[in-house]
């Protein structure tokens, strides 16, 4: 119940407007109009999956190193450090991706490019030649 007073007392007097101008980032939430919420939310759904691709890549990364494989330190390493790397991109491009893509939402601008799924592509076939490499020297 008193929530219910708590949310009619800050839509009269107008507090929630005002706390909706404050949200973070800036460059993001200050510009343009709020979309339909499904859009926003299937476009957060869209970081949060590139989140848990970014997570299984360090993971993997991990595991490389911690694991014991019949591998030379040397390759094991480099293969080691560039799983995590690209786990480190993957993050960092699926937010800044998401900025874009919300930004685009609120200006009514063509939506971006796709250029983060490139860049995994590109990891991973390193990541394969590498491996790949390792495994017919041996």
């Amino acid at each position: 119940m008193w929530t219910y007073l708590l949310a009619a007392q800050a839509r009269d007097t107008g507090w929630m407007i005002d706390r909706m101008d404050e949200r973070w980032p800036r460059q993001v939430y200050g510009v343009g109009e709020d979309p339909d919420a499904r859009f926003t939310l299937a476009n957060e759904r869209t970081m949060l999956a590139w989140i848990r691709t970014a997570l299984a890549l360090i993971a993997a990364g991990v595991l490389v190193d911690a694991v014991n494989l019949p591998i030379a330190d040397g390759p094991r390493r480099w293969l080691a450090a560039g799983l995590v790397l690209l786990g480190a991109i993957t993050a960092t491009g699926g937010w800044f991706r998401w900025a874009r893509t919300e930004r685009a939402m609120r200006t009514g601008a063509p939506m971006p490019a796709p250029t983060l799924g490139a860049v995994i592509v590109g990891g991973l076939l390193v990541a394969a030649a590498l491996v790949l490499t390792v495994i017919l020297l041996r």
